[in-house]
């Protein structure tokens, strides 16, 4: 019989520590003076409470480990009870948000999607703002921990190729898999608290860059400001390029370089193949607003690099409407957000190992066709891809597209627009934030959505932010049965 006290004990003291992390919230608030932090004492006593009954009630049922029904319930049970404790506090506070909007909210900031359903965030108070960005980084350093374990474990993306990476390799280094985790949470800590230094280097008042630190490094996209990034220009937006792209990359490989191999993100085909995409990508945006706007060379390189970088990593910050750039771009942009970062990062989307595995895949196809005699194997990361990752990865795209068209129709079914169904779709399924179109475009947000439609899109953030499979798994009689 599946017992679940085990996976109930776990969620329950993610929950109690996500309680413990609104006293931060409350302190600003207490601090602004506006009256809003018995929002945040009354929701952290509650969830705390909740999540330590949950945890006590279950603690007799901990065994060493769980099973794999277990762990995969697990892997997607946090994602899915965490956004109704952390969207407590935007229906209590002063957006005083339905449950669909606040789960909707809660959901889009611990997967990192970046999608809101809030405007005038101008004259929210601190604390909301504060909380938003909280969401995101634990959010953030929670998915690369699931990416690590859990993911590689249950054989599901391809992420299987990953397991001698993370624990074999680094098993030379640093022998126990709670090290390398304590070793990536001090790396993310370090690099967000640089990248705080860094904006307020380039204007930014403290909370700002503390805020806006928390949702780059987790690469989030929640902004303070209706404008996202758009109410800064300049300097910041390079700094803001720089910390996306290192987010961006295998946490991994920043643990390597710390014990000694100094090129070890370098030799990862993932980071050389990503910074290559974002180059090309970005020089054909720039020779294009060139055209548009020829005497602005300097704004063109600026805002191309900021906004590929920005959608490719799946942050979701806009620093300008590029809805007016033309259909070239748009069109750019849509298919920019199904790429990805690296595996092992806070990126989100498909990302740059699952193509690397596919376009070699393709070419070796090819190769048999010229040959039909000749013995060929893809290749990733100079080892032969074995069959059960190639048949896992394919699948992956297989799943990702068929649910990418079955969401656009059922929000198309919601009365939405084809582009906003469409876009909405995918931005939601790539964990990108924000779409196309006068609605959830650049300049807009998810707030005039229908509610059947912001409960599929908060669905489609859980599944694509924990690769897909893992989620349409628990949907499986024959997993139960196992």
């Amino acid at each position: 019989m599946f017992d679940i006290r085990p996976v109930a004990y776990v969620i329950g003291l993610l929950v109690a520590t996500l309680g413990a992390t609104m006293f931060l919230p409350m302190l600003v608030d207490i601090a602004e003076g506006r009256g809003e932090w018995h929002v945040f004492l009354e929701t952290g006593l509650v969830t705390m409470l909740t999540g330590g009954l949950i945890s006590l009630a279950c603690a007799n049922a901990v065994k060493q480990g769980l099973t794999l029904q277990q762990t995969f319930l697990l892997t997607v049970g946090v994602w899915a009870a965490l956004p109704l404790f952390g969207g407590l506090p935007f229906i209590f506070g002063a957006t005083e948000a339905s449950f669909t909007d606040a789960y909707f909210e809660a959901m889009s900031g611990l997967t990192t999607t970046g999608s809101t359903v809030f405007s005038g965030l101008d004259t929210l108070p601190k604390g909301l703002l504060l909380w938003r960005g909280i969401l995101q980084w634990l959010g953030g350093i929670g998915i690369i921990v699931v990416a690590m374990v859990f993911l590689p474990e249950l054989r599901v993306g391809g992420m299987q190729v990953f397991r001698s990476e993370a624990f074999e390799t680094m098993g030379k280094i640093l022998p126990r898999a709670t090290q390398i985790a304590s070793s990536i949470s001090t790396i993310y800590v370090a690099l967000t608290l640089a990248c705080a230094v860094a904006y307020l280097l380039c204007g930014m008042n403290p909370f700002d860059a503390t805020v806006h630190a928390l949702t780059t490094l987790s690469t989030g996209g929640f902004a303070n400001y209706d404008a996202s990034f758009g109410a800064f220009s300049g300097p910041a937006e390079y700094v803001a390029s720089v910390f996306m792209i290192l987010a961006a990359l295998p946490f991994v490989r920043y643990v390597q370089m710390l014990n000694g191999n100094r090129i070890a993100i370098w030799r990862d085909s993932q980071v050389r193949v990503f910074l290559y995409t974002i180059g090309a990508l970005v020089a054909v945006m720039v020779v294009t607003l060139l055209s548009i706007f020829p005497h602005h060379p300097e704004q063109a390189v600026r805002e191309a690099l900021f906004n590929i970088t920005s959608i490719i990593s799946g942050t979701g910050y806009a620093s300008v409407d590029y809805m007016g750039w033309g259909p070239f771009l748009i069109t750019l942009f849509f298919f920019i957000g199904l790429i990805g970062g690296c595996a092992g990062s806070t990126a989100c989307s498909v990302k740059i190992f699952r193509y690397q595995i596919l376009f070699a895949s393709i070419a070796v196809q090819l190769k048999r066709i010229r040959a039909p005699h000749g013995v060929f194997a893809p290749r990733f990361q100079g080892r032969t891809v074995d069959d059960e990752t190639l048949y896992s990865v394919l699948a992956f795209f297989g799943f990702f597209v068929v649910s990418l068209g079955v969401l656009a129709v059922g929000l198309g079914m919601t009365g939405l627009d084809f582009i906003t169904s469409l876009s909405g779709a995918a931005t939601a399924l790539a964990n990108v934030g924000p779409g196309l179109g006068d609605m959830i475009g650049p300049a807009g947000n998810f707030a005039e959505i229908n509610d059947t439609a912001k409960w599929m899109l908060a669905f489609a953030m859980l599944t694509g932010r924990l690769e897909v499979m893992a989620v349409f798994t628990l949907f499986t009689l024959r997993f139960w049965r196992a």
